[in-house]
């Protein structure tokens, strides 16, 4: 099996994720059952929810703040998984909660392995 990098889009606000309190409270039962699910197959390798603040470092110099695109879209989580095939991830990932969002979106990226010996 290989290793593929989830990761998931939103736009955002000012200085907060898009979502308010409400679709966060709505959001967790979902994204716990379809994290669940690929788990209960033995495929999360892992996931944890990621901090709105961050800093980008660069050659130009340090940017206090997540990266966002010219249309505001970030990096509002990702998740690390194994599969048989990208078809299967692909499969996985149109169920994925964050498409609930107009602008959501999951990139999926294969993990090349890098060993450290």
């Amino acid at each position: 099996m290989k290793e593929y990098l989830l990761l998931f889009r939103n736009i955002s606000g000012q200085d907060a994720y898009i979502t308010t309190a409400q679709d966060m409270a709505e959001d967790m039962p979902a994204w716990q059952g379809w994290i669940g699910s690929i788990a209960m197959q033995g495929k999360l390798v892992y996931t944890q929810p990621i901090e709105y603040q961050g800093t980008v470092v660069g050659n130009a110099g340090t940017m206090t703040g997540p990266y966002k695109d010219e249309a505001s879209q970030l990096i509002a989580g990702y998740l690390i998984c194994k599969a048989e095939s990208p078809e299967e991830v692909e499969e996985w990932c149109r169920t994925c909660p964050i498409l609930k969002y107009p602008n959501g979106s999951v990139e999926i990226r294969p993990v090349l392995p890098f060993p450290i010996n």
